[in-house]
């Protein structure tokens, strides 16, 4: 009987620093783990909406488009204004609106073709129009923003739906979501469309 619990307790000392080992072990991995998952987790979560939003701004297949809207000051619905430019693969459209259910004023609808689609999306590319995270919730509502002034919408499309919207405002203190030059960006648009200030001049704005 002495003899047995003699080897028992031998062995039972060996095993505990091995059991010690084994344990510190997996803590120091699971440690490992949770600080990479952090790490790289972190990074490519934050980094996949703008992957998302570039890839379908430089995307020129027929079912792609970028959109600017822009609306004037909140006035009677008699007097407010506003107009939009749509650029495709396929065509490029510059309509103005009276009143706040957009009743058309006039549209002009011009072709175009994928190299030249191209060479736009990549000019608004570097203009870094998708720049700057969308607003979520009430912060994106946009609705008696810059009511004296001016509001800008950029859009990214896919089959009509919107990918990435920012926006901003020519009112201080409503810089918006958009984290570029609005003027560039206008231009580059209207650029698209030859003698759109024969069009514009009918909404002044």
């Amino acid at each position: 009987m002495v003899k047995f619990g003699s080897m028992y307790r031998g062995n039972g000392t060996r095993v505990f620093p091995i059991i010690v080992v084994l344990i510190v072990v997996a803590i120091a991995i699971a440690a490992l783990v949770s600080v990479g998952r952090s790490i790289f987790g972190g990074n490519t979560t934050t980094d996949q909406p703008a992957d998302i939003s570039r890839t379908a701004l430089l995307n020129t297949g027929s079912n792609h488009s970028v959109r600017m809207t822009v609306r004037g000051p909140i006035v009677a619905d008699e007097s407010f204004r506003s107009y939009r430019v749509t650029i495709s693969p396929n065509d490029r459209i510059l309509s103005t609106y009276a009143g706040y259910l957009e009743q058309p004023i006039d549209t002009k609808q011009l072709p175009n073709n994928v190299k030249s689609y191209e060479e736009f999306v990549h000019a608004l590319e570097l203009a870094n129009m998708i720049e700057g995270a969308a607003f979520t919730g009430e912060q994106d509502d946009t609705r008696g923003i810059c009511a004296k002034g001016n509001l800008y919408e950029f859009e990214v499309l896919q089959a009509g739906a919107s990918i990435k919207r920012l926006w901003t405002s020519t009112c201080r203190g409503s810089a918006g979501s958009l984290r570029a030059n609005a003027t560039q960006l206008q231009d580059l648009f209207l650029n698209q469309i030859p003698d759109n200030r024969d069009i514009l001049k009918k909404v002044d704005l």
